[in-house]
């Protein structure tokens, strides 16, 4: 008989806000069978008893023997008041992704799905955080990330990522932008199974500089690595103005867009998906999946939280995970 599949590994986020509200939610409703929840079983057990919920969850041994959902236990400090963050439990989030990395890298876990933390709480806890996408990478060794949000067949990927945006610019170098697209062409043709993804390139400028008359770093930086790719066989598109590579008639004829600073991609994405977007990190050794949205305490056991996006980021992670990788293909050169 084949071995079972590894299952997915869940970290609920940041404990005061609706994390644990979506995981109950998920786990009440039979979605989460083959997920291993890396939390406080006690907080859990807490929020669901407050919406009314039950809740089920077997230890974890290390292997899927029987029916899921599974806990992997890892204790939460302080109490925990919903909508009230509590610098005493950062460390707490920090320790479930530690957990759950961990147990992706030596193939307990399959993949991994996250529900949104607080950077700020994590921050005032004096633990420099800049988000998950930062913060998997060096758990990984190092590796370079690559933030994408996925809204049914919109892709986008970003070119910088938590960055305030007067350093944006500084940030787009020859070399910086050059692996970013390397390592998209990569994950989409091995993650995603696209075997020649069409890549459309926003320009960082409006009308992507103008030809140099509002500004140079179209023609400067991304214009020659979009010619070197080009060389290497890559399907890339533009530098486009990002008021228009958004259109319909160039969506169509493409694969991914991606966009040079967070807000000049993700307001679009949002506005198609909002609530049943998924982030997904490329460049990782693993698969990681999360949500479109932030911790939302205002409504965090109020059982008022839409689980969409936590449903639809478990549903990509299994997608995903199913994949065989090339094994010959260079990773991220």
């Amino acid at each position: 008989m084949a071995e079972p599949r590894a299952p997915l590994a869940l970290t609920p986020g940041e404990p005061a806000g609706i994390g644990p509200d979506l995981t109950v939610q998920l786990a009440a409703a039979g979605a989460l069978g083959d997920v291993v929840v890396v939390a406080d079983g006690g907080l859990l057990a807490a929020r669901a008893r407050r919406l009314g919920l039950s809740l089920a969850l077997r230890p974890w041994t290390g292997r899927a023997d029987g029916p899921g959902p599974w806990l992997a236990a890892v204790p939460c400090p302080a109490p925990v008041s919903p909508g009230r963050l509590d610098p005493a439990n950062a460390g707490y989030v920090l320790d479930t992704l530690r957990r759950a990395v961990a147990g992706c890298r030596r193939g307990e876990f399959a993949a991994l799905v996250t529900a949104p933390v607080h950077k700020g709480v994590i921050n005032e806890a004096g633990m420099p955080f800049t988000g998950h996408t930062e913060f998997l990478a060096e758990r990984c060794g190092g590796a370079y990330p690559v933030m994408m949000l996925v809204a049914g067949t919109l892709r986008v990927a970003l070119a910088t990522t938590h960055l305030p945006l007067r350093a944006v610019p500084d940030a787009i170098t020859a070399d910086t932008l050059t692996r970013v697209l390397r390592i998209l062409h990569h994950d989409l043709r091995a993650r995603f199974g696209l075997p020649a993804p069409r890549i459309l390139v926003c320009g960082l400028n409006p009308h992507a500089g103008e030809g140099g008359h509002l500004g140079h770093e179209e023609t400067e930086i991304i214009e020659p690595v979009l010619a070197r790719l080009r060389a290497e066989g890559l399907d890339l598109t533009g530098p486009l103005p990002a008021d228009t590579a958004f259109v319909p008639a160039r969506l169509a004829r493409a694969d991914a867009v991606l966009a040079m600073y967070h807000d000049q991609g993700l307001p679009v994405l949002k506005h198609v998906g909002f609530g049943r977007a998924v982030n997904v990190t490329l460049g990782l050794p693993i698969v990681r999946t999360s949500v479109d949205h932030g911790t939302a305490l205002e409504l965090a056991g109020s059982g008022q939280a839409s689980p969409d996006s936590l449903r639809a980021a478990l549903a990509l992670a299994r997608e995903l995970a199913g994949r065989d990788l090339p094994q010959a293909e260079a990773a991220h050169g």
